[in-house]
């Protein structure tokens, strides 16, 4: 019979609509203040940690709405921000070290929802607050880092092959520089060099009596140094955020050298401003216990060692191979020597770390290894009226000890200021050292207050939108108008619960997508009912226009909808950061606006003027 739909597209429909409702449900019930406690040594939180922080909260007299138990720690919800700041403050200062207490915001969604899987969507910084840095990767440091680390390679390749050489360092306009004695050695390293290194450029030069050879990385190379160390940063930020107990952070990169970090939900970003920009690392080498130490005091350092510093200020002399770097930590956890009860942080090393140390340790039994602590660091200073940055190293030797017997794998090290410090270090430690120091370019902070004034806004603009459309709709196509109004609401409850069930990020973007969306979801409700108009008067009848309207309609509803689909999929190819959200809510609304406006609508206009005789239609 005309106009009417077979029972398994009408229960498709009905199906689809109570997912829908069920899985955009969360989004009615906001969010609850609370704070997340999470193990910085990368254990799980335990029920002995909830009964610990719940007869502190006692304590502190502090009422708790709810604790979960969940896998990136335990949050504790409260009815009131004060409530949540005075828990936070409290528990810091009561926990032992090996926790972070960090604030955030949950959802309120009932547990019967929760267990089922419906979560709402996520706050973007705009919405919730929080803290947003731009990050530039000084890349021109990490390819001095290549440098110095084919400076070690290449030093330990030609001792091993016996071939004398004066000096080598890295030159003070790039690459690596070479002096030899003779032709004959600066060959016999250049055939050698060039067997092990294929991808280095060599160049030979001459210095009054001394053969030098520069050695230079090829562009391919440098490009991909670059284009790694930036990637590289990128996660290590991220599991150094996750290690702070941040929610839905946004970590990508911008540019070639960039990186945008959107911490939603921090409201105190001193700790979080600290451990990203940190970029702490340890090397470890022996001591050099031949060589004069006043020598070296007084500027005639020994070829092939260093003078550094300890903490006190006592200089120590140092070789310069370096054994292992932070690169080779697997895990570190901060804790107390056994001994005497001061700080240390207990390192675990991978398998090649190991297979070094273990070799090093076992040949020199009785001498003295040193722990040196790096760390890069940029000073702004004003000369001229104009900003000078300056980038500059701090190495400081942070233990000296004698090796007692042979190690590889696990081993602990000392000499920290404090539980504070042995916290950090092996927060980042075991986070993974940056692979090229950061610079942090820009910050804006979003408070909370501002971010709730945008969700105001925002929701007026779509109340709006959507109020003055049926208006329209109602007003120009009467009962017609009316049911595309119902589908309408339809539609927006699909991309909400959509973006539910995709966990995506709602922004300020986002929003001006779904209002759009508003708007292009009657557009094909205007074509349809156009089309039905147009057959109307034509003569034809009412049943036999519907059947018409929407027939002849599909095509050029398809049409439109295509094309805009490709421009969404083409800004969230090109585009970054805001561009993305708005292409994928756009996206989103244009699939669920075809599902209401054409099986929607129709399966309504069915059930209203199917299958009977209809003189006259409200259109």
């Amino acid at each position: 019979m005309i106009n009417q739909y077979p029972w398994w597209k009408n229960l498709l429909i009905v199906v689809v609509m109570v997912v829908g409702a069920f899985y955009a449900l969360p989004n009615i019930y906001g969010e609850d203040p609370a704070i997340q406690v999470s193990s910085v040594r990368g254990a799980a939180v335990t029920d002995a940690t909830v009964d610990d922080v719940r007869s502190q909260l006692r304590r502190l007299e502090i009422d708790s709405k709810a604790m979960d138990l969940e896998p990136q720690g335990l949050i504790v919800r409260f009815n009131n921000t004060e409530e949540q700041l005075k828990a936070r403050d409290g528990l810091k200062k009561s926990l032992d070290e090996g926790y972070v207490v960090a604030l955030n915001l949950a959802p309120s969604t009932p547990d019967w929802l929760r267990a089922l899987g419906a979560m709402p969507m996520y706050l973007g910084l705009d919405l919730r607050g929080g803290v947003h840095f731009l990050m530039e990767v000084d890349t021109d440091a990490a390819i001095e880092m290549a440098e110095d680390r084919y400076v070690g390679d290449i030093r330990g390749l030609m001792r091993d092959s016996k071939i004398r050489y004066l000096t080598i360092g890295r030159a003070s306009a790039g690459g690596v520089q070479i002096k030899f004695r003779s032709v004959e050695d600066r060959k016999s390293a250049e055939t050698l060099i060039r067997k092990e290194f294929r991808d280095l450029l060599l160049a030979d030069e001459e210095q009054g009596d001394a053969f030098l050879m520069s050695v230079k990385l090829a562009d391919q190379e440098m490009r991909e140094t670059r284009k790694l160390a930036v990637q590289q940063n990128v996660t290590t930020l991220r599991n150094r955020i996750n290690e702070l107990g941040v929610a839905e952070p946004l970590i990508q990169q911008q540019g070639e050298n960039r990186i945008v970090v959107q911490l939603p939900g921090v409201q105190d970003t001193a700790r979080a401003k600290e451990i990203l920009g940190a970029t702490a690392t340890l090397d470890f080498r022996m001591a050099d216990e031949t060589g004069d130490l006043q020598d070296a005091i007084g500027g005639r350092v020994p070829v092939g060692s260093r003078l550094y510093k300890e903490r006190n200020g006592n200089p120590v002399l140092l070789q310069k191979n370096i054994i292992i770097t932070g690169d080779s930590i697997v895990d570190a956890s901060s804790g107390l020597d056994q001994t005497d009860a001061s700080p240390a942080v207990f390192i675990s090393l991978n398998g090649t770390g190991a297979s070094k140390m273990h070799d090093t340790t076992k040949e020199n039994v009785g001498k003295l290894m040193a722990v040196v602590f790096v760390e890069s660091k940029t000073e702004t200073t004003i000369v001229d009226g104009v900003e000078v940055k300056r980038k500059f190293k701090v190495e400081e030797v942070i233990s000296l000890a004698r090796i007692r017997e042979p190690f590889s794998k696990r081993f602990q090290i000392t000499g920290l200021d404090g539980a504070n410090e042995a916290r950090d270090l092996a927060l980042l430690l075991r986070a993974g050292a940056l692979s090229a120091p950061l610079e942090i370019i820009e910050e804006r902070t979003v408070g909370p207050s501002l971010g709730q004034d945008n969700i105001d806004m925002g929701m007026k603009s779509m109340v709006a939108g959507f109020v003055v459309v049926m208006l329209f709709m109602a007003f120009y196509y009467r009962a017609f108008g009316m049911i595309a109004n119902v589908t309408l609401a339809m539609n927006l409850m699909l991309l909400v619960a959509l973006l539910s069930m995709l966990q995506a990020t709602l922004t300020l973007p986002g929003i001006a997508g779904i209002v759009l969306t508003i708007g292009m979801a009657v557009d094909a409700n205007v074509l349809i009912y156009e089309r039905i108009r147009e057959e109307l008067r034509n003569g034809n009848s009412p049943q036999a226009s519907i059947h018409a309207g929407f027939e002849r309609a599909a095509a050029t509803i398809a049409d439109s909808n295509i094309t805009t689909l490709i421009a969404g999929i083409t800004l969230f190819w090109l585009g970054s950061g805001p561009v993305k959200g708005f292409a994928v809510v756009l996206c989103l609304g244009i699939l669920t606006s075809m599902f209401t406006a054409i099986l929607g609508t129709r399966a309504l206009v069915n059930l209203a003027y199917g299958g009977r005789r209809v003189n006259k239609l409200s259109i």
